[in-house]
């Protein structure tokens, strides 16, 4: 039986959309299935189980992450974000390639090589012009070769991020960008990444290159921004499709009139002005329906939009169904996704809310289920 509220998986959208990448790119073209985040909020076991054998290795963020998919995967798993000092040594043993910027993780990474007998592979990022984690370009080829005069390490591949690419027609920044690296990747013969999804809907091809595309909101059929996904289609570069990988849905929980002059909700943000006719749906903000849908977001019920009345609750919020007809208990909602001739998708609620795609997603409850259609 499945549960009222839930995460829906579509996996031949996943498969979809990796093809859809696959199809602009090079055969030589590695891709690195970004599953951080609880793979967006979309669960990163449920979707690395689906593509394992479509994608190249796994991107995720930290030694928790590296933990939770090693329970159902042997497959390379890079870690592009910070890991203290003591969990590197548990992170090497799940063989886990560690990314390093700083001295102290060279020693102590060689430290376990030693110890153990064996050499350990690393990545190094390179800050070029994002001013975050990373080496900065003009102390990246000294701290390269630095790197390579321990005995018990070995380079993999240096990579860096694109700042300025997702909301810009302008791509002069992204070059230099890009030439910040390759020029450090000539200079050191050490293999290069730096483009995430954006990167290839940018250029159109693997141009922005380095042998690896990190395929992350992608993957899940989400466009990285409005601008790309307009620039995208105006150009009508090798034409793909994003097919959205997750629907939320949930159920009515109750349905009654209230008359006029009745309050909806905490703080009486809503008052009927009128005899109205309202679902209570049972989901909330504690399980990622944002606190600033009050009275603004909309769901589906029966394939027509039904708005939001009153304040989002912790676990609960109010929606008008005066223009439905038979509307009952049991009843399903839609939240994300498309039901009868409409949709609603991660875009229209992140512009309504001044947010993008990303957060919508990644912040929906780990404890909603998740089920593979």
């Amino acid at each position: 039986m499945l549960q009222p509220s839930r995460i829906e998986i579509s996996k031949s959208a996943l498969l979809h959309n990796i093809s859809a990448f696959k199809s602009i790119l090079g055969k030589n073209h590695k891709i690195a299935a970004v599953v951080k985040a609880n793979a967006y909020g979309h669960d990163a076991k449920v979707v690395a189980s689906i593509i394992e054998d479509y994608v190249d290795l796994f991107q995720v963020d930290d030694l928790l992450e590296v933990k939770d998919l090693r329970t159902i995967t042997k497959k390379k798993i890079l870690v592009l974000g910070y890991v203290p000092k003591e969990e590197i040594e548990e992170a090497i043993n799940l063989d886990a390639m560690l990314t390093v910027y700083e001295e102290w993780q060279l020693e102590e990474i060689n430290r376990i090589g030693e110890d153990s007998g064996q050499s350990i592979g690393i990545q190094i990022e390179i800050d070029s012009f994002l001013g975050r984690l990373g080496v900065t370009t003009d102390k990246a080829v000294d701290f390269i070769n630095k790197a390579k005069t321990y005995p018990y390490i070995e380079i993999d591949s240096l990579y860096a991020h694109f700042s300025d690419i997702e909301d810009t027609e302008n791509l002069d920044h992204a070059k230099r960008q890009q030439k910040g690296i390759v020029e450090i990747s000539k200079q050191t013969s050490i293999p290069y990444h730096i483009s995430a999804t954006s990167g290839i809907l940018s250029s159109g091809d693997d141009n922005w290159g380095g042998g690896m595309l990190r395929l992350g909101v992608g993957l899940y059929g989400l466009w990285p921004s409005k601008a790309l996904e307009k620039n995208w289609k105006e150009k009508n570069q090798n034409k793909i499709e994003l097919k959205p990988v997750m629907t939320w849905k949930t159920e009515i929980a109750q349905v009654k009139t209230l008359p006029a002059d009745y309050p909806i909700g905490y703080g009486r943000t809503f008052i009927t002005k009128t005899e109205t006719k309202v679902a209570v749906i049972p989901q909330g903000y504690s399980d990622g329906f944002d606190r600033r849908f009050s009275n603004n977001g909309k769901v589906l019920i029966g394939g027509e939009f039904c708005p939001v009345l009153g304040r989002v609750s912790m676990n609960m919020f109010v929606v008008d169904v005066s223009h439905l007809g038979n509307v009952k208990v049991g009843d399903e909602v839609v939240i994300i996704g498309k039901q009868g001739n409409n949709t609603i998708s991660a875009e229209e609620l992140s512009e309504s809310i001044g947010r993008i795609n990303y957060e919508i997603v990644t912040r929906i409850s780990p404890l909603l289920p998740r089920i593979v259609i």
